[in-house]
């Protein structure tokens, strides 16, 4: 039981107190005298003994203590500070991280006053923060054990890193354990390892116990191997090392960036830190340096949908915009659609954040947003380049949006993304940024949202039976084609998943006439998506359907992807 009041003045002696525990019915008096006992026999606080006993919990003892003492309890109507926050504002006093740890007090500021907890107030503790705060008001707060002690272990781990990094008067001791060979060789096994999986993050999670290493395959966060926590400093140092990050700074959030070669591939790997309660958690998103451009015919474009995406991509001017969440496959697509678009008689100019793929032929440009080089900047130093195709992307802004747009007008073809859960909302999407309805009707040639589900694993994918509603909403697309339904298993192939790589499922809606004046007239996402079935489209959950009837992947996974989405 954490106890801030003021026992020795506010409550002359513990029996007092504990008569007014007996008055609220909170104890009994057998409690009482059992308490008194053991406090007479080995000491301590009366409430602490209560809690120790079961007679009493702290939620009940804190509320008499202030409703005894006037004193405000922390989590009500007063708010704790993030621990990192409080560990800083701590910091910045001239005391003694040792001397908070052996008297277990905590404290911040609050406007013009200092909020002070602490296991039990002491006239010690009151002349010491009256000494080093002469001219603030102290308040002495209600705390639970709970939330004391962990703030205490924070403090306390902080300190023990921090310790070790002013060792000598910098950071040479982190960097030399970040320099081991057991830690390096580690390191550079996590990193092996998620490039063997074609992972496209690496998870460095610390907890209470240990820390995590997850990698995301496939687009599913898998844990690979736990560590413990003694290593954790060691493997976050090297990590920063490597990626040009300060390795003394675990208070603020940093990103970095390493250029490596590992497993035979030239790696790019783009590296972010967020501070946490049990240290930083590290995540490394993994970019290969060569990749391929995909075509398009092998993206999982159905016949008919491919043949939209390549009669919109070689029209000589309009829009065409791919809508998704992050990591769904736009920039791959995109760049599927540029070089299906390069026929060497065209210009072609990009703007990307960052660039994922090199085209050969294509000019491709990075922005720089933290220098003021914007995609709607680029943009229109793109328009002085003569180009006939322009990629940007993604409109993220009314000021991209005006530059597309009127770009698409002009003679132009424009590729680009927008954050949306569905095709159709784009139309809604853009005038919400203030474009004019007209506007985003007239240059709009094709809109398409897409998701990307695991395929089953080719060694070990079985049979399956679907339910009866399954296969009439197949039956209703009427493919000409009898299902071929799987279900995944797992081997060693595939690490026991069941599934190895992706592909994608659309939904692809080319602008009609009809289509056009619906959005000018400012239509509902609903009616227009209506008018969609009835020129006779097919949405994400069709497409995935027939993904699945052919065997490529399961049921599971198409309803996975395509929840939320409205079809």
């Amino acid at each position: 039981m954490v106890v801030t009041s003021e026992l020795t003045s506010e409550l002359q002696n513990e029996n007092l107190f504990g008569q007014r525990l007996l008055a609220v019915d909170a104890i009994s008096e057998s409690d009482l005298r059992k308490a008194l006992d053991i406090q007479n026999s080995v000491g301590g606080l009366l409430g602490s003994i209560l809690i120790r006993v079961g007679a009493l919990s702290e939620e009940i003892l804190l509320r008499v203590l202030s409703e005894q003492t006037g004193q405000r309890i922390v989590g009500q109507g007063i708010e704790l500070p993030e621990f990192h926050e409080l560990f800083v504002a701590m910091d910045e006093t001239d005391i003694v991280f040792d001397w908070y740890l052996d008297h277990s007090l905590v404290h911040w500021p609050e406007e013009d006053k200092i909020i002070c907890c602490c296991k039990q107030q002491t006239s010690f503790i009151r002349d010491t923060m009256r000494y080093f705060y002469p001219d603030m008001d102290v308040e002495y707060c209600l705390i639970s054990s709970q939330e004391l002690d962990a703030v205490l272990d924070f403090i306390k781990k902080e300190k023990s890193v921090d310790d070790l990094i002013h060792e000598s008067g910098s950071s040479k001791a982190l960097r030399e354990l970040a320099e081991e060979a057991p830690v390096v060789e580690l390191v550079n096994n996590i990193l092996a390892q998620a490039i063997n999986t074609d992972s496209s993050d690496v998870h460095i999670e610390p907890d209470e116990e240990g820390f995590a290493v997850r990698l995301r395959t496939d687009g599913i966060l898998y844990t690979r191997f736990r560590q413990p926590a003694e290593r954790f400093p060691a493997v976050a140092s090297r990590i920063k090392l490597i990626s040009g990050l300060d390795i003394a700074e675990r208070r603020l959030p940093q990103d970095g960036r390493i250029t490596t070669r590992i497993s035979g591939s030239e790696m790019d790997i783009r590296v972010s830190t967020v501070p946490g309660v049990h240290g930083e958690s590290i995540v490394m998103r993994l970019l290969p340096k060569e990749r391929d451009v995909v075509k398009l015919p092998n993206l999982g474009l159905e016949p008919d949908h491919l043949e939209m995406v390549e009669q919109a991509i070689g029209e000589a001017n309009g829009m065409f915009l791919v809508t998704g969440p992050t990591g769904s496959g736009k920039s791959t697509t995109l760049s599927g659609a540029l070089a299906a678009a390069n026929d060497g008689r065209k210009k072609i100019i990009t703007v990307e954040d960052p660039v994922e793929f090199v085209v050969p032929g294509v000019t491709q440009i990075q922005a720089h947003a933290e220098i003021g080089y914007t995609f709607a900047k680029a943009l229109r130093a793109i328009l002085r380049q003569d180009p006939d195709v322009i990629m940007v992307g993604e409109i993220r802004d009314k000021e991209t949006a005006d530059i597309a747009i009127q770009s698409a007008l002009t003679g132009h073809m424009v590729l680009s993304t927008v954050h949306t859960n569905d095709a159709l909302s784009v139309f809604t999407r853009l005038i919400d940024m203030g474009v004019e309805p007209f506007l985003v009707a007239a240059p709009m040639k094709l809109v398409q949202a897409q998701r990307l589900v695991r395929k089953l694993c080719g060694h070990c994918a079985t049979d399956a039976k679907v339910p009866d509603q399954i296969e009439q909403d197949f039956l209703k697309l009427d493919l000409g084609f009898d299902p071929e339904w799987k279900v995944a298993q797992g081997c060693d192939k595939c690490m026991d998943v069941g599934y190895r790589g992706r592909t994608g499922i659309y939904e692809i809606y080319p602008i009609s006439g009809e289509m056009r004046d619906m959005v000018v007239n400012k239509a509902t996402v609903s009616q227009i998506r209506k008018l969609a079935i009835e020129e006779g489209h097919r949405n994400m959950y069709q497409d995935g359907l027939i993904k699945a009837a052919r065997g490529l992947t399961t049921v599971e996974e198409v309803i996975r992807v395509t929840s939320g989405v409205e079809t």
